[in-house]
């Protein structure tokens, strides 16, 4: 019988040991207090002879390296943690990245190519993965306890999930958050492969275009090009080598052109507007679904420094 999970990516070791230190300091901790417990309940018990009335004796120097060894310790196992926590928010610049939608109750999940899979996601051994998450409909969570990544996934918002799988095989995927009568039932595989065998799933499941391709098409109609080129008629900044840019808004702050701000700006233009402009842009919430969100935000990832059509 097997009592441990297998280690599937970069991050599960780092993990397993923090959890394994926690699990060591807190029995530690628990032995130590039980130890004293029972050793004072014999020592102090009713026929013991010890003197239990010289307060003036008693020293404070025992609880006072006490509780500065237990703080240090846990407040090392919190920094840990605080840094995996901080590099699982940190993606490689070089990270392949895939969108996945979440929908009672099944896992979308769209490739850059173009190539579209339902509850199944395969990816490239020993590469970096960026998942761009996104749920239609209520809360969900993306979990692979092989990776031992989870990421919650919320209605009208993106949420990011990277991970490095170095083990070829196919794990299991879950939903870990309740989502309604059909939840047990929204698991899928996650599916690692060489690089050659990946690039060869790639062309047998090839599509008519990629996602930046359909996504240049809605662009034209939503009628975003409208606005959003040197002709338009409406004064709209230019999206131009705007992916992953600074981008200085009207409140005096500065935000990155990620992939939450395009869709955040998308379905909420008047949340965060661009200093020197109107904010004169509709809201495209419950117009543009998440489907073809993903395919805006491709799009307008992929534009560089030349104007767009």
């Amino acid at each position: 019988m097997r009592f441990s999970l297998p280690e599937a990516s970069t991050g599960a070791a780092n993990v397993d040991w923090l959890i394994g230190g926690l699990l060591l300091v807190s029995a530690a901790v628990l032995g130590l207090v039980f130890f004293l417990l029972f050793f004072y309940v014999i020592r102090y018990r009713h026929d013991s002879p010890v003197r239990r009335g010289d307060i003036a004796e008693k020293s404070f120097r025992f609880e006072i390296t006490w509780t500065i060894a237990t703080l240090a310790v846990f407040f090392g196992l919190f920094i840990w943690g605080s840094m995996l926590y901080v590099h699982a928010y940190q993606p490689p610049p070089n990270a392949l990245k895939i969108f996945v939608t979440a929908k009672q109750w099944m896992w979308k999940v769209e490739y850059p190519g173009g190539q579209r899979e339902i509850d199944s996601l395969h990816v490239p051994l020993n590469t970096p993965v960026e998942l761009v998450l996104a749920s239609q409909d209520v809360i969900h969570d993306f979990f692979v306890p092989a990776f031992r990544t989870k990421r919650d996934v919320l209605p009208g918002q993106y949420e990011t999930l990277w991970f490095t799988a170095n083990r070829v095989g196919t794990y299991h995927l879950f939903c870990s958050q309740f989502c309604g009568t059909g939840h047990a039932a929204m698991t899928g595989s996650v599916t690692v492969l060489s690089g050659p065998d990946y690039q060869h799933w790639l062309s047998a499941n090839g599509t008519s275009g990629t996602l930046a391709q359909e996504g240049g098409r809605l662009f034209i109609q939503y009628g975003c090009s409208g606005c959003h080129n040197d002709h338009g008629t409406v004064r709209a900044p230019s999206l131009a080598g705007l992916y992953g840019s600074p981008v200085p808004l009207s409140d005096g702050s500065t935000v990155i052109a990620d992939d939450r701000y395009i869709s955040d700006s998308i379905m909420y233009p008047h949340q965060q507007v661009v200093a020197s402009y109107q904010p004169l842009m509709p809201s495209f919430k419950g117009v543009i679904g998440e489907d073809d969100l993903v395919k805006l935000v491709a799009f307008i990832e992929s534009l560089g420094s030349e104007q767009q059509p």
